[in-house]
């Protein structure tokens, strides 16, 4: 398990996981819960993302199963661990 901080780019409730084609094992997963997808290491400054683009560095993004949804925008630091899936985690 590890910690995380993400910024939170889209929520997906438990009610609409329907609407999305995912993954068949991300969707058993995330059975009654949210998805909350964002940028891992938070919202980057602007000199953080000229430097990722210079390295030819992308921002990683990152999928939380989670138990509570929250705001698109907010910045969110968790307990959490890797699934089996790449880029999926489930908050502890």
């Amino acid at each position: 398990m590890s910690e995380l901080t993400v910024e939170v780019v889209h929520v997906v409730a438990p009610d609409e996981l329907d609407e999305y084609d995912l993954d068949p094992a991300l969707r058993e997963r995330a059975d009654g819960r949210y998805l909350l997808v964002g940028r891992k290491g938070g919202s980057p400054s602007l000199g953080e993302r000229v430097w990722a683009f210079l390295r030819r560095s992308p921002i990683e993004a990152v999928t939380l199963v989670a138990d509570e949804g929250a705001e698109e925008g907010e910045e969110l630091t968790v307990e959490a661990a890797e699934t089996d899936t790449p880029g999926v985690y489930e908050v502890r």
